[in-house]
Order: structure tokens, then sequence, then C-alpha cells
């Protein structure tokens, strides 16, 4: 029996210390009736070799304790789908931005072939820093929920566990109305986007392109604290990157006139009794503002109220009446005024 203590205190020294005393009771307990069942067997004591050769069956400690210790992942397989997801999408935004940066380098220096094998065998380097960087991080969410998984049952992610709902802290909520319908294929239906959305992406984009044309008058903006730094020193921007940088700018102004196109068309049909459109006319040019004021005026149900900002006006040919300030209304409703407002209000 000795030799079976020392062999369990070994084990005890691998199992995770909060547990470490009822974990080696219940396993003594299993050792003991397997021993007293070999010994029934044998119908005798065990002697000194085979005592030995039966504890050398049970394996190395650190093997028998590491069957009760709690399953440890890198990633786990809950967090591993979002994981992948972002992998996939930074790794194809950092090409996309290397492969345009040194294009425009190498056409500005009128660099040959050898500028761009260099540039090329200078990729996977890349792609290997930033999967490191993106791994990284999941690790330290993967390991933070795993020790305070109560911060993350709220997300319903269980750290390191296939329980419950398979979505992680950065899983967009979803619903099983929104998944593809069964007879359609992947060129025949796309989910509709809301108008919302739209909205929203207009507005990212219009800060956005609002803080890159910053950046040349205040690199603060960029850089933080080092641009008083980079001040001190010696060096300037070369060139080519102020082409850069209006290539970035030029981008990011198509891409926005895009998303201004989009929101004339993606307005929804209605009708509706009341549309909210706040301070979106100023930013607009005067044929576009023409085109979404009608939409907006053929959108309202008879009666119905449009609010718009304090600096915006419909046009007077339309079939809009001023009720108050900033709110119109339809004027085909009957007896020419709409339940709850007038003018003397």
């Amino acid at each position: 029996m000795e030799l079976l203590d020392r062999y369990l205190n070994a084990v005890k020294r691998h199992l995770p210390w909060e547990r470490q005393d009822d974990i080696i009771a219940e396993l003594k307990a299993n050792l003991e009736a397997q021993l007293e069942d070999k010994e029934a067997e044998l119908g005798r004591k065990l002697g000194s070799d085979e005592m030995k050769a039966w504890i050398k069956e049970l394996g190395p400690p650190i093997q028998v304790a590491a069957r009760y210790q709690p399953q440890r992942y890198l990633i786990g397989p809950a967090l591993f789908p979002t994981y992948s997801y972002v992998l996939r999408l930074v790794l194809t935004w950092v090409t996309v931005i290397y492969a345009i940066a040194n294009a425009v380098a190498i056409a500005a220096r009128n660099q040959g072939g050898e500028a761009v094998l260099q540039a090329v065998l200078r990729l996977p380097w890349i792609w290997l820093v930033n999967a490191a960087v993106t791994t990284l991080i999941f690790a330290v969410i993967e390991m933070t929920g795993a020790r305070f998984p109560e911060k993350f049952r709220a997300f319903g992610w269980v750290p390191g566990s296939m329980t419950g709902p398979m979505t992680g802290p950065m899983t967009a909520p979803w619903s099983p109305l929104d998944l593809q319908p069964a007879d359609l294929g992947d060129s025949q239906w796309f989910k509709p986007r809301s108008f919302t959305r739209a909205l929203l992406e207009f507005f990212s984009g219009c800060l956005f392109l609002a803080y890159v044309l910053l950046i040349p008058h205040y690199p603060y903006l960029l850089f933080g604290p080092g641009e008083w730094y980079l001040r001190s020193l010696p060096y300037r921007l070369a060139p080519v990157w102020w082409t850069f940088y209006w290539l970035v700018v030029g981008v990011n102004t198509f891409e926005l006139a895009w998303k201004v196109a989009d929101l004339a068309r993606d307005i929804e049909e209605g009708p509706w009794d009341i549309i909210l459109w706040r301070n979106m006319a100023i930013y607009l040019t005067a044929e576009m503002n023409e085109f979404l004021w009608k939409r907006l005026a053929s959108a309202l149900v008879p009666g119905g109220v449009l609010i718009v900002g304090k600096a915006e006006r419909p046009p007077s040919e339309l079939p809009l009446s001023n009720v108050k300030r900033c709110i119109y209304r339809s004027c085909s409703c009957e007896g020419g005024r709409l339940s709850g407002l007038d003018r003397s209000e």
C-alpha cells in the first residue's frame, strides 16, 4: 500500500489544486477496489514485484492526472468559427492594402520586376505576423472567458465548450428567418438591406472620409502622442505616400457616392403614416435632394407626417403643408387637418 500511496501523491501534484483532495479520494477508492479484486482473484496478497507491475500498468502519474484536468484549448470550438471568419477577413484586407501600397510605390519609383518579386516574397511574412496577432487576441479572449465564464454567459457563449448557442461575443444576432430558402440557389436569393442600414452606412462613410481628410492637418488623429516625436525628426513623407493618400480619398469618395445612390434607391415604398428625415438633405446635392423629396412625399399616406431638420425645407411645389416648425403633412388628407396637429399648436 505504501507504493500505491506514493503513486497517488505523484498524481496529486499534477491535479488542479482546488479539486486535489476530492479527486485523490475518488481515485484511491477505485484503485483499492481494483487491488482487492485482483488479490481476491489470486487468493493472496500481491508481491512487491507484482505490485510494481500493476501500478506500472496504470500509466505515468502525469497521464492519469490529465484525465481529470479540464479540457484546454488555445481557441475553443465555440469561438473558433468567429476566429476563422475574422482571420480570413484580416488576411484579405492585409493583402489588398499591401498590394495597393506596393503597386503605388513601385510605379512612383519606376522600379522593375525585381521590386515586384521582393514584395511578393515579403507577403508570407506579412500574413504570418497578422495571423499571429489575430490568434493571440482570440487566445486571450478564450483564456479570459475560461477564467471569468460568468462574464461571457450574457453573450450565450461558454468558453471552451460546445454547450449553449453557437455564438461568441462577436457573433451578430441571427434568426432562423434569415436563412436562405431551400428552393433558391445562392444567385437567386439575398437578404434585403433595410433603409436604416443604408443610412448608417452613409453616415459612417461621411465620418470616415472626414477623418481621412483631417489627417494632414491634424496628424495626431493617426499617430496619437507619437506625432510630437515624429515632428522633431528630420524625415518627411515621400511624395509616393501623398499619391497613396489621395488614392484612398478618391476610393472613399467614390464609395460614399455609391452609398448615396443606394440610399436614394433603397427608400422603402411605404406608404407610411410618419417619416423622420432629419439633417440629411443638407449633405446632398440639389439634384439628389429634388429626387429624394419627391420620393418622401409620395411615400406618405394621405395626411401622413414628415418631420425634417431645422435647416431643411421641402420644395413648395410638393403636396406638403407646413403644420408647425419642422413638421409637414400630406395635403391630400380629408378636411385639411391631421388629427392631433394644428398650426396653432
